[in-house]
């Protein structure tokens, strides 16, 4: 039996999967699905895998999607690679789009099995519209810095396909998923524990 004061290293090996996860996700998302002229992906899955693992595993989660979107955007982008000051900031748009949503499900204490509409709308708000618009407009300014001239069209891009991809995924598989996973060890119910 193990005591509760005995060292674990569950957590180190979870985050180190959850960047892999991340980083082939937000590459093959960026690298393979159908861009505007500035390199955006119309519709890109990342997103919503990286809310829902932050919604899952918490700041975990959360440090995973900044790591993994840093990584899998520089590997996918040239004008990252090589502006990698502008990469690191810009990489803050992922960190803002899954912390939002999980600052929101631990203050407002929403049920992520989603059996309220409560629960749901409150999803929605804060892990669907509200954190993508954030993320686009951070993400749009950053990459403006690079090519000021794609700033609208990376805007309306990013806030638009990651708000289709998210409001198909994240409820469906908080719904789905959720009640399963709340039994694991790795969940976490607040951001670190």
């Amino acid at each position: 039996m193990r005591h509760l004061n005995e060292p674990t290293y569950s957590f180190v090996i979870l985050t180190f999967i959850l960047i892999l996860v991340n980083t082939v996700i937000n590459y093959a998302s960026a690298a393979f699905l159908p861009a505007n002229a500035a390199g955006i992906a119309y519709i890109f899955p990342a997103a919503a895998f990286m809310v829902l693992f932050a919604l899952w595993y918490g700041g975990y989660g959360a440090f995973a999607a900044y790591v993994g979107g840093l990584i899998g955007g520089i590997l996918a982008h040239e004008n990252l690679a090589i502006n990698l000051h502008i990469a690191v900031v810009w990489a803050v748009a992922g960190l803002l789009q899954v912390l939002i949503p999980l600052i929101a499900a631990r203050s407002f204490e929403i049920d992520l099995s989603l059996p309220t509409n409560r629960d749901i709308a409150l999803i929605v708000i804060f892990g669907v519209v509200i954190n993508n618009l954030v993320g686009a407009a951070w993400g749009a300014w950053t990459l403006g810095l690079i090519d000021p001239s794609a700033m609208i069209s990376t805007f309306s891009v990013w806030l638009i396909g990651n708000v289709i991809i998210c409001l198909i995924l994240v409820p469906l598989c908080l719904r789905l998923f959720t009640p399963r996973l709340e039994k694991k060890r790795l969940y976490v119910k607040h951001y670190w524990d």
